[in-house]
């Protein structure tokens, strides 16, 4: 697991490239991004699968904030991302969300 930032010029904004390795992805044939930049939908945000059966997706988030995050395999398990920047308890459940700062 993978998160790579780019930081714009502007430096309002960053790229943010959420990558799931093959291993954790653990042969799921789908998977989603979820978390506070998009209200937890469990559907908004698709994840493309890369060839060596990882899968990676590209987000532009406002900088200065930290957004919690979770991976979704199959639509049925939770993942957290090993190369966050930091875990936090989450609300609802008796798990940690992974925590990415940009």
């Amino acid at each position: 697991m993978a998160l790579y930032k780019k930081y714009l010029k502007s430096q309002k904004t960053c790229t943010v490239t959420f990558e799931i390795s093959s291993e954790a992805a653990k042969g799921a044939e789908q998977v989603w991004l979820a978390g506070d930049f998009n209200s937890w939908s469990s559907i908004d945000t698709p994840m493309k699968k890369m060839k060596d059966g990882s899968f990676q997706v590209k987000l532009s988030l406002e900088t200065g904030k930290e957004y919690q995050f979770r991976y979704l395999l199959d639509g049925k398990q939770w993942e957290n991302d090993w190369a966050a920047d930091k875990y936090v308890p989450a609300p609802f459940s008796c798990t940690d969300n992974s925590v990415v700062i940009v």
